[in-house]
């Protein structure tokens, strides 16, 4: 969608779209149950051979104390490990030179400002890391060593954090764009504040959700393909495809930050245990899973299987991001381009404004976007499932992030349309009669 004008000047309380999934008592769920199964995913990764049943079997015969058993504490290391890595990550985000790039309108009329650096903070970070490893600076295999205890430090920190959001949120939020629902639980997981900031300069979403999360993901997956060439003395063609879709991946989302800031996690959901609690903990720990348990199950693909499932995964993360170059461009040339050589189908869309202005948008209907009104979670889902495929299917846990992320993006088109079908009215239904597939083409 390409908009004129999205001004709104009147806050809204709570912008959030709840989704039928998420109610209050599986919000209570999430926020009880996200931290055990962080810790029980690492365990079983490193410590139960990946196998559930192994697992399973251990607490079934240990109950409460074996659970409690295996749970690392957080360690001064730990600690260390994941302040300097926040401090180092932080001071990229601001020092690091980069150019200015406006945010899409707020529900409240505001129009963050970003510094787009994140291709810089990503080759800073990444070359650092491996220079540190060369020198005999530092062993990232010290990082998979520690690896619970940094989950375990993260959990509790991240916890700290959400509750700093919230108390900020009532107390100095950083704009307009924040409010109350009036209830404590949902406040606290869906968040006070659109677009927190610590001072004028420091985003605090870009920090967790591309600085700390999504860099921590390439960190990680150095770190396990490192620590199985210091075990082995080799690394498996299997972590090699694995690593590389991975650093394939990440790169083009750092590629891609400045758009990243206009989809739904940063343009409107806002910042709480969801997004960022996420961010700090969930990603690093079940993003990077597979290769987690790659480190110590080094399968061995031979030369051609393995160039099939590299040359596929990254097919699907270039598809992943054309459709999303398709829009971007789509959007700011206000529908004047080609697409697929073509000049776009569209439809000219009005809506109504909360102060009662009524705006015009584009809603492009061609190209990826007019195969289905979310066809880019395709290949996301197949490119998470081409870097775990060479893991093989001795178990079922590596797959649980593919599980993951189909659900959630599932979840996630659900909650885009009934938002767009609220903000457009009788255009969303032309639109949907003209894209009738969410997802996947003539299917669903």
């Amino acid at each position: 969608m390409a908009e004129q004008s999205k001004t709104k000047t009147k806050t809204k309380t709570m912008e959030t779209v709840h989704s039928p999934l998420l109610t209050y008592f599986s919000m209570i769920s999430l926020l009880t149950l996200c931290p055990p199964f962080v810790i029980l995913l690492w365990y079983t990764m490193t410590h139960a051979d990946g196998s559930i049943l192994q697992a399973f079997s251990y607490l079934k015969h240990h109950g409460l104390q074996g659970f409690i058993s295996i749970w690392p504490k957080p360690s001064a290391t730990a600690c260390k490990i994941i302040a300097v890595y926040a401090a180092f990550e932080a001071a990229l985000q601001l020092l690091l030179p980069g150019k200015s790039v406006q945010g899409p309108i707020s529900p409240a009329g505001n129009r963050p400002l970003y510094k787009a650096n994140g291709v810089a903070a990503y080759l800073v970070t990444l070359l650092t890391y491996l220079a540190l490893w060369w020198f005999g600076i530092f062993n990232p295999t010290i990082v998979y060593d520690h690896l619970g205890e940094i989950y375990s430090a993260l959990i509790f920190g991240s916890f700290v954090f959400c509750i700093f959001l919230y108390i900020k949120g009532h107390l100095a939020p950083s704009s307009t764009d924040s409010g109350s629902s009036g209830n404590i639980i949902i406040d606290f997981y869906w968040g006070m504040e659109l677009y927190p900031r610590i001072g004028e300069h420091f985003d605090i979403k870009v920090f967790t959700n591309c600085r700390f999360g999504m860099m921590s993901w390439a960190v990680l997956a150095l770190t396990y393909c490192i620590k199985q060439y210091e075990e082995n003395g080799k690394v498996a063609d299997s972590m090699l495809v694995n690593t590389t879709l991975m650093l394939v991946y990440v790169t083009k989302f750092f590629w891609w930050e400045a758009g990243y800031w206009n989809t739904m996690d940063i343009a409107h959901d806002r910042a709480g245990f969801y997004i960022c609690w996420g961010c700090l903990v969930w990603v690093p720990s079940v993003y990077t899973s597979p290769g987690m348990y790659l480190v110590n199950h080094p399968v061995t693909l031979g030369t051609q299987l393995a160039l099939f499932i590299l040359v596929a995964g990254i097919l699907c993360i270039y598809i992943n991001y054309d459709c999303d170059r398709q829009r971007q461009e789509f959007r700011r040339t206000n529908g004047k381009c080609l697409v697929w050589g073509r000049a776009p189908s569209k439809i000219e869309a009005t809506y109504t404004t909360s102060t009662g202005e009524t705006k015009r948008s584009l809603l492009l209907t061609s190209g990826w976007w007019g195969l289905a009104r979310h066809f880019h979670y395709v290949p996301e889902i197949l490119s998470a499932f081409f870097w775990t495929v060479p893991a093989l299917f001795h178990h079922f846990l590596p797959y649980f992030y593919v599980i993951f992320l189909t659900i959630l993006l599932f979840d996630r088109a659900k909650r885009d349309d009934d938002r767009c079908r609220s903000k457009y009215g009788k255009y969303w239904k032309l639109y949907c009669d003209k894209v009738p597939y969410r997802i996947i083409p003539g299917v669903y």
